[in-house]
C-alpha cells in the first residue's frame, strides 16, 4: 500500500514538474525590442514606408489592426506574393491600390525581427508629429551660447585695470597724508614708468599671447561647426529624420568601403521622379531665411536634365558641385566600414544629430585627441562579433569574469599605425 502511494506521488510530482517547466517556458517568451526594430526599419523599410503618412507604400500606423491574423502579416512581410496568390481580400486590395506592384519580400527576417519592427511601429505611432516650430532652430557654425570665456576674459581685463588705478590712487593718497604730517616721501612713480608694473604687464601679455598662439596652432586645419552653403538646399532632417530614409541608402559606401561617398544624382532621382514638389514642413536656413522646397527640387531636375511634366530626360546632365564638410589630414587613415560594420557605430557618433539638421555642419572637431579619447572609452560589441574572434584571451577573461567589457584601446585602437601610415 505504501509503495503504491509512493509511486502515485512520484507520478503526480513529475506531472507538476512538467507543467511548471511548460509554464516557465511560456513566460520566458522573448519580448519584442522596439530599439532593434527601429534599426531594422531604417535599414530595410524606411525607403518605402513612413509610420505616420503614405509614401511609396502605405502609412504603417495601426498596421496590425488592419490584418485579420498576425501570422498572415508575418507571411506578407516574408513573401507578399504568396498571400496575394492565396486570395486574402485585404492583401489583394492593397496590391491593386498600389498599381499591382508587389511589396519586396524579406525571407531573411525571423519572426522575432518582424515583432521587433512592429513594436517600433507601435511605439512610433504614439509620437505626436503635429507639433511644429514656427521658425528655424539651427544656427550657423561657430556660435556657442554656452561658451562665456570671452565674457570672462573681458571682465578680468576690466578688473585688472581697475586694480591698477586703485593702486595708483592709494599711492597718491599716501603721499598727500605724508605731506600733511610733514614727512619726507619720494614722489610716486607713474605706473607707466614703474618697473614692477611694466614687468607684470609683459608677463601677463606673454602668458595670454602664448595661450592664444598655442590654441590657434592646435586648431589649424580643424573646422568644427563648419557649415558651408550648398548648391542645393538638402535637408537631412526631412530625408533621414521625418521620412526616415536609411543613411546607407544614400551613403552606401559607409558599410562597404573607406569612404561613405556622396550619393550620385541617380540616387536622388529614384525618389524625385515621382516626388516633384515639396509638401513637408517649412524649411529655413540657419540665418532664418525661408526656403522654397519645390524650387530646390527643380535645381536637381535642372542639373540632371529632367522634365517633371513629361517625366523624361530632355538634356545631358551635369554633376552637382557639393561642398565637402568633413575633412581629415592626408596622413590620417579613417575607414567608415570598419567603424560601421565591425565597430557597430551609429552615424550620430561622429556626425551628431544628423536627423535633426536642415543644413549639415561638422559636429565634432575630429582631432587626434577626440578620436583617441573615444577609443579609450568606447566598449566594442565583443560578443558574437566575428571581427574580434581572434582575441581569445579577452574572450576567456570575459567568461571568467575578470573583465566585464573590452574597449577599442584594448584591441589596439590607440596604436599609432592604426591611423597613421
Amino acid at each position: 500500500m505504501y509503495r503504491r502511494v509512493s509511486i502515485l506521488m512520484r507520478k503526480h510530482f513529475v506531472s507538476v514538474l512538467v507543467l511548471c517547466v511548460a509554464l516557465i517556458a511560456s513566460l520566458s517568451v522573448r519580448a519584442a525590442d522596439p530599439a532593434k526594430g527601429k534599426a531594422l526599419f531604417q535599414q530595410n523599410c524606411a525607403s518605402c514606408h513612413n509610420v505616420h503618412k503614405k509614401v511609396t507604400g502605405p502609412a504603417l500606423k495601426g498596421v496590425e489592426e488592419r490584418w485579420s491574423d498576425k501570422k498572415l502579416l508575418h507571411q506578407w512581410i516574408h513573401n507578399s506574393g504568396s498571400v496575394i496568390a492565396a486570395g486574402d481580400p485585404y492583401a489583394v486590395a492593397l496590391f491593386n491600390e498600389y498599381g499591382k506592384q508587389a511589396m519586396p519580400g524579406f525571407p531573411s527576417f525571423s519572426d522575432a525581427d518582424i515583432d521587433d519592427i512592429l513594436a517600433y511601429i507601435d511605439a512610433e505611432s504614439k509620437v505626436d508629429v503635429t507639433a511644429k516650430t514656427d521658425g528655424p532652430t539651427a544656427t550657423k557654425g561657430g556660435e556657442d551660447s554656452g561658451n562665456n570665456s570671452l565674457l570672462f576674459g573681458i571682465i578680468t581685463l576690466i578688473l585688472a585695470i581697475v586694480a591698477l588705478i586703485l593702486m595708483q590712487i592709494n599711492s597718491n593718497l599716501n603721499k598727500l597724508a605724508a605731506d600733511k604730517d610733514g614727512l619726507a616721501v619720494s614722489e610716486p612713480v607713474p605706473f607707466y614708468k614703474n618697473k614692477a608694473y611694466i614687468a607684470l604687464t609683459i608677463l601677463i601679455l606673454f602668458v595670454v599671447g602664448g595661450y592664444f598662439t598655442i590654441n590657434g596652432a592646435i586648431g589649424l586645419g580643424r573646422q568644427k561647426d563648419y557649415m558651408p552653403e550648398q548648391p542645393i538646399f538638402y535637408s537631412h532632417k526631412v530625408h533621414a529624420g521625418i521620412n526616415q530614409i536609411s543613411c546607407l541608402y544614400c551613403h552606401a559606401g559607409a558599410e562597404k568601403s573607406k569612404h561613405a561617398m556622396i550619393p550620385s544624382e541617380n540616387i536622388c532621382m529614384n525618389c524625385h521622379k515621382t516626388i516633384t514638389d515639396y509638401n513637408g514642413p517649412e524649411l529655413f536656413t540657419a540665418e532664418g531665411k525661408k526656403v522654397n522646397g519645390s524650387a530646390e527640387i527643380q535645381k536637381l531636375f535642372d542639373a540632371v536634365g529632367f522634365d517633371k511634366e513629361t517625366k523624361t530626360y530632355t538634356k545631358p546632365g551635369k554633376p552637382i558641385e557639393w561642398t565637402k564638410i568633413h575633412n581629415l589630414p592626408d596622413h590620417v587613415y579613417f575607414n567608415h566600414s570598419q567603424h560601421v560594420v565591425a565597430g557597430k557605430q551609429q552615424c550620430q557618433t561622429c556626425h551628431g544629430a544628423i536627423t535633426e539638421m536642415d543644413e549639415v555642419h561638422q559636429f565634432a572637431e575630429l582631432s587626434m585627441g577626440w578620436c583617441v579619447n573615444c577609443h579609450r572609452t568606447t566598449k566594442v560589441q565583443f560578443a558574437d562579433n566575428k571581427y574580434y574572434s581572434i582575441f581569445e584571451q579577452f574572450h576567456q577573461q570575459v567568461k571568467e569574469g575578470k573583465i566585464d567589457s573590452v574597449t577599442v584601446e584594448m584591441v589596439g585602437g590607440t596604436e599609432c599605425q592604426k591611423c597613421h601610415y
